[in-house]
């Protein structure tokens, strides 16, 4: 877990300043004490972190949930009752790990899950421009179009000209500018530039700029525009910060029902996060789903007890733990030891840090999961692909993230039931061995995204030194998610010695440098 520390490390503290404002604002837009998003932070990066089976993956309160909790607090009559329901919910999602109700992720086809992607990277870029120029009306981790202030998100962006804040956006741009300037030129100069990242080189030039204009009459920084850490005055008032569960209340139907709510929409989430965080990960890990509903229940069951939000895995701070270069969960779990030193040592210089810079950060992270490139490239693959990817981008737009998924997903089901997905052979397996294991995989006339959970697991499951002929002779319509599942299995085998054989109507092939090239150019058939 620690030969990767040199990258984990430098990961760690740029999803720390992310998840940070975002800890806060999700505690604040969900009605809940503001501590309780801190509690939800470290127990997503430390126990969750620990026990998830996901290398790069991070957990902590989620945007989609706040709806939910805000709405629940005030029917159960309390904090300290719904707290119940967030530790029944973390049972549930024990049951449901156990019950292997992991797969379902595996269902929902790529071009979704690129389509969630791209859209939270909209939502992160329109929801920051506001506090990039220093109105921070709306909390920091409100997600939704219909906001909880009653504004929408682009109603925010309008209302944020005619209230600009001339030292947040100064200190802003310059963050940006940092940011750039690292990322693209002085990383490649030295590698001393790779180890202190631009975020941190960020905030601490944000800090400087609040200490040295805090009296100027333009250039101050209001504590509104600053991070909002509480602050304890001693040991007895720090606990006091702790929320415990009214347990008297756990036979009443709607703690049940509420709980039972909260299991569904996280543990979706989670597996949709993994999905996608996984098609991120450039070494392409592949998570155990059930392992990480087993890890969300604990992380709930324990978060729940000390007064803290539900808890999933989160593609904001995945993703930006991706893009930083972090390597193992070490990364996530040092991030949450952050999150516990600094609310405990340094809450004062916490709270000196402006929101404007924490913007400036988020947006490169929007930016580089909603790249302009891949709408070309999703545009590339067809209309198959380019209208569920685009259906989903609006929706989660424009509504939320389950929405937005949900509308992505019936139009790809709508897609496939065009094109007669129904074919119970879509896999024979032969095992031929002679000497050397051998197998052989025949894929039939017709593969689609229903089939990648199966195909996964048998690629998965191929022992070392296993040599693999796989036949696509018979096969006439490949969906884009089962060459990617090739693609990335093609990289795989190499690190466990396995060969591949692919036989196709053009003829055999010894491991293929690129199945998506080679389906690229493979002649039409209808």
């Amino acid at each position: 877990m620690f030969k990767n520390l040199k990258n984990d490390l430098p990961a760690s503290i740029v999803v720390f300043f992310v998840a940070l404002p975002l800890c806060l604002g999700i505690a604040l837009a969900s009605g809940a004490p503001l501590f309780s998003g801190l509690i939800a932070g470290i127990v997503g990066g430390i126990i969750v972190g620990a026990l998830s089976g996901s290398q790069i993956g991070v957990s902590g309160p989620a945007a989609g949930l706040a709806a939910i909790v805000l709405s629940s607090i005030a029917a159960l009559g309390g904090y300290e009752n719904f707290l119940v329901a967030v530790v029944l919910g973390g049972i549930i999602q024990l049951i449901f790990g156990v019950l292997k109700a992991g797969i379902i992720g595996y269902y929902f086809p790529s071009s979704v899950i690129k389509g969630m992607l791209t859209g939270i990277g909209i939502i992160i870029i329109l929801k920051q421009i506001p506090h990039f120029f220093g109105y921070d009306v709306d909390p920091e981790g409100d997600f939704a179009f219909i906001q909880v202030d009653g504004e929408n998100t682009f109603s925010e962006i309008i209302n944020s000209i005619n209230f600009i804040s001339p030292g947040a956006t100064i200190i802003a741009i310059i963050g940006l500018g940092i940011l750039i300037l690292w990322d693209k030129v002085l990383t490649k100069k030295a590698r001393i530039f790779q180890l202190i990242q631009g975020p941190l080189v960020a905030v601490v030039v944000g800090i400087l700029f609040y200490v040295f204009t805090k009296d100027h009459e333009n250039l101050a920084i209001s504590q509104d525009h600053l991070v909002s850490v509480p602050i304890p005055g001693d040991l007895s008032s720090f606990l006091g910060q702790f929320s415990f569960p009214n347990f008297a209340v756990i036979g009443r139907t709607d703690v049940w029902v509420t709980a039972f709510t909260i299991a569904l929409v996280a543990s979706l989430e989670t597996l949709l996060c993994v999905e996608a965080t996984d098609k991120l990960d450039p070494e392409k890990h592949v998570t155990p789903t059930n392992r990480e509903l087993l890890a969300q229940g604990t992380g709930n069951i324990i978060s729940g007890m000390i007064g803290g939000l539900p808890i999933t895995q989160v593609i904001v701070r995945s993703s930006a733990n991706i893009q930083s270069g972090g390597k193992s969960k070490m990364s996530a779990i040092i991030h949450g030891f952050f999150l516990l030193i600094s609310v405990i040592l340094i809450p004062r210089l916490l709270n000196m840090i402006p929101l404007s810079v924490l913007a400036s950060v988020l947006l490169i992270v929007g930016y580089k999961l909603a790249k302009p490139a891949l709408f070309k490239q999703m545009y590339t693959l067809g209309w198959k692909q380019f209208l569920p990817f685009t259906v989903t981008v609006v929706g989660i737009v424009f509504t939320d993230l389950l929405v937005g998924i949900g509308l992505g997903l019936l139009v790809g089901i709508a897609v496939i039931l065009l094109k007669s997905y129904q074919n119970s052979h879509f896999l024979h397996i032969e095992d031929v061995s002679n000497g050397k294991h051998r197998v052989k995989m025949t894929l039939a006339e017709e593969v689609t995204f229903f089939n990648k959970g199966a195909i996964l697991k048998e690629l998965d499951q191929l022992p070392e030194d296993t040599y693999l002929t796989l036949d696509v002779r018979k096969t006439r319509y490949l969906d884009n998610d089962i060459i990617e599942i090739l693609e990335d299995f093609s990289e795989k085998a190499k690190n466990k010695h396995i060969d591949i054989k692919l036989i196709s109507e053009r003829g055999e092939i010894e491991n293929p440098s690129s199945f998506i090239q080679f389906f690229k150019l493979r002649p039409k058939t209808t």
